[in-house]
């Protein structure tokens, strides 16, 4: 026996090392040996090259053996190996790094990563195991082969060994309730899980368990197309196919590698649960690095691999460290870089892609100044401007690098809607300023709000669609950088251009003294019967007054904010104000009938229309339809809606049969 001792630990680096403390999930363990035997190959190539070494340096690879009659696990590389003195030093005195003293010493001599940085990972074995025994040989010439052994308790044995091949061998004996490790499937599940991208082979039976090459390694100009998608879909299968991805490679002033990915944006994906995985030195380290990425970025997918992320701290100290706070700057950098090459190179790509990288983006701008100020220029919106009919092949039309405002790009079937082009605000504004300079006619909802913007389109003005559900805030934030610019909803009010101005030629009754437009006002007001509903009546401009609605419900733009920011302050829903205004169409035939029909009438004994009970009717269901554009009604609203619908054309039955 060379010696028997006990082993040394460093008051000053007492980790929570003590047996099953060192880490709290115990499977870990096989990731922290087989890195170390990643280690020791990496350093056999060193010194070989550094010409200290002249022997044959084999295939590197590591042999895992489980032996369910002795109840063991081994490890075995074919890397340094140890000396009985390195053994000592680097085994019996714990929390002393072997790694970093090698790299200190074969500085610059290397591109060959050392793994390292897990400190303490080769007492994770004694999580799982009751005994512990390392048989090692050095490289050096005459080196005497080692035994070590030790039970978990501070007490070793270190003796010399009959083998006679270089490298280590660990071999656990398992506690009785870790004897799970002695089954070939969980053993296999755990190299994919840490071990898939560590550049040595992995065998078990003969079989190689793990890929070996990580894709983030290459240079972005050695992958194709199909290479990346192949890797996001290793990483993340029964996915659909990203949107784009981001090759991420520096070494200074931090040393990062990676893949990240734009995940196409669906109702099931958590955007507050990121799903980047994070690698050390190629070691599957974590499922997700929120605290690492900007907020914004957090739904990305994908791959981050450095050394210069601490790996032993607190999450609130990760979030504080200075170099992690840089490299968060780098990656969002990179990102912004990234959407602007897409833009500027493959715009028919980005504009299909909006739908879901706005979110992103929009996001990004809202909680990241830097960020902002990359893609500020890039933000596009879809717009009503020049759409194509549908029954037409569909254009999408962009602006184009020679500074000509649009160009044609045909559109994949991916896009959001067909036949509709997107713009910038800035050519908005530009596009329209001598119509309405300085102001913004925008749609949140193209389906409830399809009657507002037709109103507008058929005069000429140009709406975008804010639709997304961070466009509440992003509306908010775009006034702020645009202060001089009005925005205003399509169903708030109405441009004066969508009104007929000439008021002149309206006839007064010389019975009531009263013109039809307040006739009409004064009708509503008596069959609604509605205090808070404010009843205007104007005469909506087209060509066509068939083809406009015979009355629009608006709510105005600075009260329905309010209520918006109160319900958000007191996490409620937005309820549909009782206070809005009914702008009844003048101009449209149903109305003019309707007066028609209620002057035309004979009076009865009480003083009432014989036709009144169906006025009354009537307005009450050209009120029910310009609600219907502007919220969904609940079961008992739905309800009196029909009964009242039935109602009405009952009586016009019965009026035609009379």
């Amino acid at each position: 026996m060379l010696e028997q001792g006990t082993i040394s630990i460093h008051t000053e680096n007492i980790f929570p090392i003590i047996k099953k403390s060192l880490y709290s999930d115990h499977q870990i363990f096989l990731r922290e040996l087989v890195s170390n035997a990643v280690d020791a190959i990496q350093k056999l190539k060193m010194v070989s090259r550094a010409g200290e070494y002249t022997g044959v340096v084999e295939e590197p690879e590591i042999q895992l053996a489980i032996d369910k009659d002795k109840k063991t696990l081994s490890i075995t590389d074919n890397g340094i190996g140890m000396t009985a003195e390195e053994v000592k030093k680097y085994i019996n005195q714990v929390a002393f790094s072997s790694a970093e003293e090698f790299i200190h010493k074969y500085e610059g001599k290397s591109d060959q990563p050392i793994i390292g940085h897990f400190g303490l990972g080769f007492y994770s074995s004694f999580m799982v195991a009751q005994k512990v025994e390392i048989d090692t040989l050095s490289y050096q010439e005459g080196a005497q082969a080692v035994h070590w052994s030790c039970d978990g308790s501070p007490a070793f044995t270190l003796e010399e060994s009959p083998r006679t091949t270089r490298g280590t061998t660990i071999t656990l004996t398992l506690l009785p309730d870790e004897e799970e490790y002695l089954e070939s499937a969980r053993v296999k599940n755990l190299v994919k899980t840490y071990c898939d991208f560590m550049p040595v082979p992995i065998k078990l039976d003969g079989e190689v368990l793990n890929k070996q090459k990580a894709p983030w390694r290459e240079s972005p100009s050695n992958l194709t197309k199909e290479e990346y998608l192949e890797f996001y879909r290793y990483l993340y299968p029964f996915q659909e196919e990203p949107l784009l991805w981001v090759h991420l490679n520096t070494d200074y002033p931090f040393i990062i590698n990676g893949i990240l990915y734009f995940p196409k944006m669906r109702p099931d994906v958590d955007v507050t649960k990121g799903q980047i995985k994070l690698f050390c030195n190629q070691v599957f380290v974590s499922d997700n690095c929120e605290e690492i990425i900007p907020q914004f970025l957090v739904p990305m997918r994908g791959v981050i691999d450095s050394t210069d992320i601490p790996l032993n701290v607190s999450r609130s100290a990760l979030q504080g460290d200075r170099t992690v706070r840089k490299i968060g700057d780098y990656i969002a950098k990179k990102v912004g870089d990234r959407l602007k090459e897409l833009y500027r190179d493959d715009r028919e790509q980005y504009i299909s892609a909006w739908k879901d990288l706005s979110t992103f983006v929009k996001f990004g701008v809202l909680n990241d100044e830097k960020f902002k100020k990359q893609v500020e220029d890039i933000i596009i919106f879809r717009t009503t401007f020049k759409s194509a009919p549908l029954a037409e092949t569909p254009a999408v039309e962009v602006q184009s690098q020679e500074g000509d405002v649009w160009q044609d790009v045909t559109p994949t079937s991916d896009s959001p809607t067909p036949g509709l082009p997107y713009t910038t605000l800035k050519e908005y504004l530009e596009r329209n300023k001598e119509r309405h300079e300085n102001r913004v006619f925008y749609s949140t909802d193209e389906a409830t709000q399809a009657t507002y913007i037709e109103l507008h389109k058929n005069q000429g003005l140009e709406v975008l669609f804010l639709d997304s559900f961070i466009d509440t805030h992003f509306i908010n934030f775009l006034e702020r950088e645009y202060q001089d610019v009005k925005f205003t909803r399509v169903d708030s009010d109405l441009d004066n251009t969508l009104l007929e101005q000439d008021k002149t030629g309206e006839i007064v009754d010389p019975t009531t003294n009263k013109t039809k437009s307040e006739v009409i006002k004064e009708l509503f007001e008596k069959s609604l019967n509605k205090p808070k509903v404010n009843i205007r009546t104007e005469a909506l401009k087209s060509d066509d007054p068939q083809g406009t609605p015979p009355a629009i419900v608006l709510l105005p733009e600075f009260l329905r904010r309010m209520r918006e920011m109160t319900a958000m302050m007191q996490q409620q829903n937005t309820e549909f104000p009782e206070d809005h205004i009914l702008l009844v169409n003048t101009a449209h035939p149903l109305i003019q009938n309707l007066v028609n029909l209620n002057q035309g009438a004979i009076i009865q004994g009480d003083g009432q229309s014989s036709t009144n009970p169906l006025v009354n009717l009537i307005c009450q269901h050209v009120y029910d339809l310009a609600l219907m554009s502007q919220k969904g009604f609940d079961a008992d609203g739905m309800k009196s809606f029909v009964e009242r619908s039935n109602e009405v054309l009952t009586k016009l039955t019965q009026q035609t049969k009379n």
